[in-house]
């Protein structure tokens, strides 16, 4: 960039800089690398504003200068959703990381949006207590990059996801405003549902600078099967049976892959008696195929499926199905990847929530990802691609937004009308 174009930016102006000095101090403001760029886009400077209030103002003053604004947390999902079309300013919350209150004789916990969720369960687990939630590298992700992207695992099964989780939140909005919505106790539902609104938004609404949330007591003991499965139809059948019982499971997944046979994954937590009495549950109802206890790492299975050696040939997409369609949707995966020369991987849980890598030619990858989506749109399902490489970065993440887009856009116009906030990277082009 030239001088001329450098002293044109407000970004890079001394006027601007020294607005923000004035209000952060000059060791919370630093320059963007090229470390730092989304799918090439590159941002001029990170902000790490030290207060809520801080925050927001630091967002208000670039709303006013017209710049484009991506919020960021541990940064472990920052690549997930659409390039966006503009990128100024980073926005941090890692220095607001406070656990506020503790509520633990409530089952309540408020905590700033730029804690880990590592730290927040330690700090929990002092009283016995824990977020049943388990997102991806929870000793990076932190809370309000988890709320953003609305990532939550298998535990989802049993104790419900986020929007389930989340009682109310603190969030800045582009005009300087910091809005509360929601309580401190579990069954306030006065007010505008913020909560819930923001849970999965990818900060293109509001920067998230605290949440609460209820809690679950930390089980007594835990215990974990593996049951092998010949095929699919065996897996879903095994899957529909087990919902269907009396088993009281905390989780259920499936592994599917194009070299190996299915295997499905359940987590019981209680009492020692109470699981020797699932365990024998469970036997009878699986007489038919294989069981045995589950690998200590079994549950991390939807993280491998990040730990890959080539990422110009890889990409994960998160597949919402019926729990119905299980067959359906593995024999599309399978049946889209052998004429494609494609490697596939996939963790299906219970509910028919799923995640997919597939591995070959960037080429091939883009014919086969556009087949998929379409297929699986046909069913009634969703398939969001979340991780792709750079060849395929026009790809759009998201697929079809169906008839909510109006809504959505009129949320949007509402809470960011100038499209400050993480502009194009959310569901069309938000």
């Amino acid at each position: 960039m030239d001088a001329a174009a450098q002293s044109a930016s407000p970004v890079l102006s001394a006027a601007f800089r020294d607005k923000l000095a004035a209000l952060l101090g000059t060791d919370q403001i630093r320059p963007a690398s090229p470390a730092d760029a989304i799918f090439g886009v590159q941002p001029h400077l990170i902000l790490e504003p030290a207060t809520e209030q801080q925050l927001a103002t630091a967002l208000h003053f670039a709303n006013e200068a017209g710049l484009a604004v991506i919020p960021r947390g541990g940064g472990t999902k920052v690549a997930w959703g659409n390039p966006p079309s503009r990128a100024d300013l980073i926005l941090s919350a890692a220095r607001l990381n406070r656990i506020i209150e503790h509520a633990w004789a409530d089952l309540t916990v408020t905590v700033e949006a730029g804690c880990t969720m590592q730290t927040l369960q330690q700090t929990l687990a002092q009283h016995g207590q824990r977020l049943a939630l388990d997102p991806l590298w929870p000793e990076k992700a932190t809370v309000g990059g988890i709320l953003s992207t609305n990532d939550s695992g298998a535990l989802r099964l049993r104790f419900g996801s986020l929007r389930d989780l989340i009682i109310g939140v603190t969030i800045a909005l582009p005009d300087g405003t910091l809005a509360t919505s929601g309580g401190k106790v579990v069954k306030n539902v006065a007010g505008y549902d913020l909560p819930k609104l923001v849970t999965g938004a990818l900060g293109t609404l509001g920067i998230i600078t605290r949440a609460v949330f209820r809690l679950h007591s930390v089980p007594r003991y835990a215990r974990s099967y593996s049951i092998s499965t010949v095929n699919a139809e065996e897996a879903q059948r095994l899957v529909l049976a087990i919902q269907d019982s009396q088993l009281a499971h905390a989780a259920l997944q499936s592994h599917f892959s194009g070299d190996a046979s299915p295997t499905s994954d359940i987590l019981f937590e209680g009492t020692e008696a109470g699981l020797d009495a699932q365990a024998a549950h469970l036997r009878a109802l699986c007489r038919s195929a294989q069981m045995s206890e589950a690998p200590p790492n079994a549950w991390n299975a939807r993280q491998e499926l990040w730990s890959f050696s080539d990422p110009a040939s890889t990409a994960i997409a998160k597949v919402s199905i019926l729990p119905t369609d299980i067959v359906r949707t593995i024999e599309l995966f399978r049946r889209t990847a052998e004429p494609h020369r494609l490697r596939w991987k996939s963790l299906v849980y219970a509910t028919g929530l799923g995640w997919l890598r597939v591995e070959g030619p960037a080429e091939n990858l883009h014919r086969a990802l556009s087949s998929l989506r379409a297929e699986v749109e046909k069913m009634g399902g969703s398939f969001v691609l979340l991780y792709r490489p750079a060849e395929l970065s026009s790809f759009d993440a998201w697929g079809s937004p169906g008839d909510s887009l109006p809504l959505m856009k009129a949320i949007k116009h509402q809470l960011d009308p100038a499209y400050t906030l993480n502009p194009g990277r959310f569901l069309g082009g938000i």
